[in-house]
């Protein structure tokens, strides 16, 4: 890896037109750097007021900043058609942890605890303690190949 770039780790989210939205997201992130998808998951929503959720997780090796990527975050899901607060989340894409390699990544605070909703598609890609979870039985959810087959 360069010494300029940084490892970060992101949570994706949609449960309206989820289809069409992760595929924007995909399409923007994959301008960032090299990026490695989980699967995608149907999830039902946390508080089970809204629609069920498609959630997906990946990782970024990219020589952004992480003001940056948070400027890029932000701008995704406004673009997207993000409306706060609404139980219709176009695209929700947080950012979970970052570093300049697995071993030694920092979480974001503001998102810990990490629900299940995040553990299950992020430890396709990062066996990480805090991303055990329990077995469910969440289906998988195929996009014409855009998500590697992990799940």
């Amino acid at each position: 890896m360069n010494a300029t770039e940084t490892i970060f780790a992101l949570a994706l989210a949609s449960n309206l037109d989820p289809e069409k939205h992760f595929h924007f997201a995909i399409n923007q992130l994959q301008g960032l750097g090299t990026v490695v998808f989980s699967a995608i998951y149907k999830i039902p929503c946390r508080d089970a007021v809204g629609a069920d959720y498609w959630n997906g997780a990946c990782l970024i090796r990219s020589q952004a900043t992480l003001q940056q990527i948070d400027s890029l975050l932000k701008k995704l899901e406004a673009d997207s058609g993000r409306v706060r607060p609404s139980h219709h989340i176009s695209l929700d894409v947080d950012l979970i942890a970052w570093g300049p390699d697995l071993s030694t990544m920092q979480f974001n605070p503001k998102k810990m605890p990490l629900p299940l909703d995040v553990q299950i598609p992020m430890q396709i890609l990062w066996p990480h303690a805090l991303f055990r979870h329990p077995a469910h039985h969440y289906p998988v959810v195929y996009l014409d190949d855009c998500f590697s087959d992990a799940g």
